[in-house]
């Protein structure tokens, strides 16, 4: 990723604090959608930042270290399993995302959103498709939220076993729906998701 040709570097020329904002977990079929915002300083880059579904877990991992020594301001929202089903995955989404965003210590004067929707909110916002792989700022946010649900959803693992989700995050692998099928869904499926609704019928 090339910071100095992004929209995010030439806005901070103006001194703006520029937040960027992702969500992570939209397709899992299992536990909260996580969302992160980024502040960062420009005047101490990370190197390596992109999508963070384009980096190992351990680049990611290895990442969040440098967000949180570097960045000027970092914060985590979330949106319920029981918010995913009452209010569609969308808007579960861009509520996390609003969350993480109201959450910062400084209030940006801009923020960059990654996709083609801005939630509902009182900032100045620009919606960017693939924003993770444009805007260093986004990226940031998409590898912080990418390791925190991560390690949440393995936490849950021991709470809830036989579905695997150490390994697969709540995604529809074959091996999470075959567990399903056997097991049932747990107090942490989502019960909207066809894969889970299909069995509560």
């Amino acid at each position: 990723m090339d910071c100095s040709a992004s929209e995010e570097r030439i806005d901070s020329r103006n001194d703006r604090w520029i937040a960027g904002t992702d969500e992570v977990g939209r397709g899992s079929l299992a536990g909260e959608v996580v969302a992160a915002a980024v502040i960062l300083d420009f005047a101490t880059p990370i190197p390596g930042l992109n999508d963070s579904k384009k980096l190992s877990d351990k680049q990611r991992r290895q990442l969040v270290i440098l967000i949180k020594e570097r960045a000027l301001a970092l914060s985590i929202g979330r949106s319920s399993v029981m918010e995913i089903d009452s209010l569609n995955i969308l808007q579960a989404s861009l509520l996390a995302m609003r969350r993480a965003v109201e959450a910062l210590p400084l209030r940006p004067q801009l923020v960059y959103v990654d996709g083609k929707h801005l939630p509902d909110w009182g900032f100045k916002s620009k919606a960017i498709v693939r924003g993770d792989a444009k805007i260093p700022a986004i990226a940031a946010a998409s590898v912080l939220a990418k390791v925190t649900r991560d390690r949440e959803i393995e936490a849950l693992d021991s709470l809830y076993p036989g579905y695997g989700l150490a390994k697969h995050k709540g995604y529809p692998t074959k091996q999470h729906l075959e567990a399903l099928a056997k097991l049932g869904p747990s107090p942490i499926h989502r019960k909207n998701f066809a894969p889970v609704s299909a069995l509560l019928r």
